[in-house]
Formats: C-alpha cells, structure tokens, sequence
C-alpha cells in the first residue's frame, strides 16, 4: 500500500517552512496616504504589517465560505509534501495522484519529470506550486 503524502503540521512540521509569496498591488495616492499615515502613528509597524492584516480579516470574515468550499472540493488546506519515494510508491501500486491543495503543494528537488508523470494525474492549488522547473513543464498540461 503506498504511503500517504506527508501533511506539514505544527507538531511535524515537514520541509522548511517556505519563503513567503510576494503579491503587487495597486493602490490610489489617497489610500496609500491613509497607510502610510497609520503607519506614522504607529497603529502598524510598516505598510506590509497593515496590509497583512487587512487580509487576514478579510479571510476571517469568510472563513465559513472557505471551509466549506474546502470541504465540497476536497482540498488539502495548508502545506502538502510529496517526496520522491511517495510518489514512486503511488506509482509502483500502479495508482495516480489527483492533487488538491489550498495552500502551498511541493514536489521535491529529486523527482523527475517521468516519476510525476507516472504518478500524477492532475494537480489543482489554490495558492503556490514548488517544484522543479522541468517537473512543472511536464505537468504543465494537468495542472487545474
């Protein structure tokens, strides 16, 4: 029977934790005035300290929507590893992966792009993909 995948948690925390994802946004002159003036008087500690908490309420407020959605869709949610030796296993009893992640999937540094062709049948991430380059272009006609 192969191995399941390995899900990061806090008690095991899998990989390294990733480099943050950077997102550019644009904003008026008068918003980012207002933030930079919030950050002056010391409500935040930078614009970036503001803007990731306006997010992370945002998300709270949705957080029902997400979850259920996450549910219906049957998403991994969070940081989801896949080694060479899980993916060989999945091949090996002759089994392909659908992958669905909400968060952060990565493929690891060793796996070529025959093993996850073999082992892969398709990919979805809301959020970001980490693999080798070549094993991303080899994906690149199942990824959702």
């Amino acid at each position: 029977m192969p191995r399941k995948p390995r899900i990061a948690t806090a008690a095991n925390p899998g990989p390294a934790r990733p480099v943050d994802e950077k997102l550019s946004i644009n904003l008026g002159c008068v918003d980012l005035g207002q933030i930079d003036l919030l950050v002056q008087e010391g409500f935040y500690a930078n614009r970036t300290d503001l803007i990731r908490t306006a997010i992370r309420n945002q998300l709270a407020t949705h957080q029902d929507v997400v979850r259920q959605v996450v549910e219906r869709k049957t998403l991994v949610l969070g940081i989801q590893h896949y080694s060479a030796a899980d993916l060989a296993a999945v091949r090996d009893a002759g089994e392909r992966l659908q992958i669905r992640v909400l968060g952060l999937a990565t493929i690891a540094a060793d796996v070529t792009p025959e093993l996850a062709l073999a082992s892969i049948e398709s990919i979805t991430v809301l959020g970001a993909l980490h693999a080798p380059a070549a094993v991303k272009a080899a994906l690149a006609a199942r990824l959702r």
